[in-house]
């Protein structure tokens, strides 16, 4: 009869346990799409009207819970209006199966690529503007630029920002390990206590950091340093190899931090 208890053991622990795993698995994946676009903002007020409602509901509001009955079936459908292209961003990732992907498509070669156009960059005194997405979706900063959908390459950040292209003024966007767009227009900061010497390029960087979890990579034209706006802070003249250091961490890249590490390290 131990058979029997093997199976009892698989329906009643094995099971259960597994179909705990794989929904809380798919919760995660779906909520790191959410938070990527604006469609989280829809379930914050689906979230917002259900609680509204729980309230009405038990202390037993009657005009409140009319109301709410009448309302809610409209709002649906107009959020649903509303963030379709969100929505559509969604179920496009669930068809290409992106949405069960472990990492999160960022790649050593591309942080490499941004560092060394960087590099060149600053010697010859270009300014450049380099926006790497991370949790919050950047679309209405995309939508300001030009798209572009290119694989990230040395010789396409070197072509954008030279001096004779219509895109070198404004900033390029890479999501996803891909170029996603450039010449895009970023908000400035509105700190008053800014450096004066900062331009408008460090002042948009900032203001984008202040705005959303981005980090923004900048190479002054003036004076050639490279600096990383993150979390609401600017850290002005880091180094190339210290830009390479903190962007591995920022971006989750810890091998290759590590590895940074351990060659200053050495060096030292």
């Amino acid at each position: 009869m131990s058979w029997l208890n093997d199976i009892w053991a698989l329906r009643t622990i094995v099971l259960p346990a597994l179909d705990i795993l794989i929904l809380a698995f798919l919760i995660y994946k779906g909520y790191q799409v959410l938070v990527q676009t604006r469609a989280v903002q829809l379930i914050k007020g689906a979230l917002l009207v259900l609680l509204t409602y729980g309230v009405a509901f038990f202390l037993n509001l009657t005009t409140l819970r009319a109301i709410l009955d009448l309302v809610a079936p409209s709002l649906v459908i107009a959020l649903a209006i509303i963030f379709q292209p969100e929505l559509r961003k969604i179920f496009t990732r669930i068809g290409q199966g992106r949405i069960l992907r472990l990492s999160n498509g960022s790649k050593f070669e591309e942080l490499d690529a941004v560092v060394g156009a960087a590099e060149v960059l600053a010697y010859r005194r270009r300014g450049a503007l380099i926006v790497f997405v991370r949790n919050v979706g950047q679309k209405n900063i995309i939508e300001t630029g030009t798209r572009i959908d290119a694989q990230v390459s040395s010789a396409l950040l070197l072509t954008i920002f030279s001096h004779d292209t219509a895109l070198h003024d404004g900033a390029v966007v890479i999501e996803e390990g891909k170029l996603v767009a450039a010449g895009c227009f970023l908000p400035l900061s509105e700190q008053q206590d800014i450096r004066r010497s900062f331009g408008t390029r460090h002042r948009a960087a900032l203001g984008l950091a202040e705005e959303s979890d981005a980090v923004v990579l900048v190479v002054s034209e003036e004076s050639g340093s490279v600096s990383l706006a993150h979390d609401a802070n600017l850290f002005y003249n880091l180094g190339i190899d210290e830009a390479r250091r903190r962007l591995a961490e920022l971006l989750d890249l810890d091998d290759l931090a590590e590895v940074e590490e351990e060659s200053v390290g050495t060096q030292e």
